[in-house]
């Protein structure tokens, strides 16, 4: 059975990615091992560290090398199990990767409910809520009444932070792009103002008016000139939690030391960064109460669904272009 792949041909280390940084190669499906599943990729899913992976920046994933499959989380259809936790048809998610089929460990997988929640798997449900869900209440620490802040407001992660703030009782501030997405965060998400970098050209100004009394948790997934302003505007005893820094990831270097940090002492506050790896044995609990918040209509997403396995890399560009509004996702079956 042929398995088309997409390999990492180039590392895009100071620029944007390009075409020419993947191959896409015809190989052959390999058969699964004892303890394995086969599994045919129906949707992936699409997150700016991606890029920081190919650059091999950040410690807290394996290297990749020049040849290696893209990697990537996706949600699957089993088409052939030796491990007896899943049988065929059962529908899956996990790091399969940029191929159509993919021989896995089935310890490596999740099993899925086969609902109309399940390409929220890579979004909502998945890595992306997890990481909002965490992130906030575990360093965030909101409580009601505070004011919160999301840079990148109107991405998969953000939109959802917002929303659990709102959950948690606080006044909620979004900054996003374009007044589409800002727009979409206050009729549909919930939150109570939202602020367009692109055509505010005095964010701090805005950040303080709607803020007075300053912001009480910064919840940070943009890094550089945002981050600063964002810095200035800290109310007493401050959380700001350090998410991802998409700013940085066209350049591929380490952006500098955010100016403002000084404030941290001024207003006694606390920066902590995260990775949401260190949660997963609480998945399943915070899981079951995004997806019931879901289903209570306190908690909303969006997706931005391409098609085509063909258009993988192009899907990928999209999230450093800002034309992706909601989750980014890739139909591949």
């Amino acid at each position: 059975m042929k398995n088309r792949q997409w390999l990492i041909a180039a590392r895009p280390l100071g620029r944007g990615l390009l075409d020419s940084d993947f191959t896409l190669t015809d190989g052959e499906a390999r058969s699964p091992e004892d303890g394995e599943a086969l599994v045919r990729t129906l949707y992936l899913g699409f997150d700016p560290a991606q890029k920081g992976w190919m650059e091999n920046i950040g410690g807290y994933v394996a290297p990749t090398e020049i040849g290696d499959v893209m990697r990537g989380s996706g949600i699957g259809e089993v088409l052939e199990s030796r491990h007896p936790n899943l049988k065929a048809g059962d529908k899956v998610s996990g790091q399969l990767g940029w191929q159509e089929y993919a021989a896995l460990n089935a310890r490596d997988l999740v099993k899925l409910e086969d609902d109309d929640l399940l390409t929220a798997n890579l979004g909502a449900l998945g890595t992306t809520g997890m990481t909002a869900y965490f992130g906030l209440l575990k360093h965030g620490r909101p409580q009601p009444g505070d004011a919160v802040i999301v840079s990148g407001a109107a991405g998969a992660t953000g939109s959802m932070v917002g929303q659990i703030a709102k959950i948690a009782g606080c006044r909620t501030i979004g900054i996003a792009g374009g007044p589409e997405k800002c727009a979409w965060l206050t009729r549909e998400c919930g939150f109570d103002a939202a602020i367009d970098y692109k055509s505010e050209k005095k964010l701090r100004a805005k950040i303080k008016e709607l803020a007075p009394g300053g912001v009480d948790v910064i919840y940070d997934n943009v890094g550089g000139t945002i981050l600063n302003d964002m810095l200035a505007c800290m109310a007493m005893h401050a959380r700001v939690v350090i998410c991802g820094g998409i700013s940085r990831y066209e350049t591929g270097q380490l952006p500098a030391g955010p100016e403002n940090y000084f404030n941290l002492i001024f207003m006694r506050a606390t920066m902590e960064g995260f990775i949401v790896l260190d949660y997963m044995n609480e998945y399943p609990k915070a899981r079951a109460r995004m997806r019931q918040w879901i289903r209570d209509g306190k908690i909303t997403f969006k997706e931005d669904v391409q098609e085509g396995f063909e258009n993988a890399p192009r899907t990928l560009m999209r999230l450093f272009r800002g034309e992706n509004f909601g989750k980014q996702i890739l139909k591949v079956a």
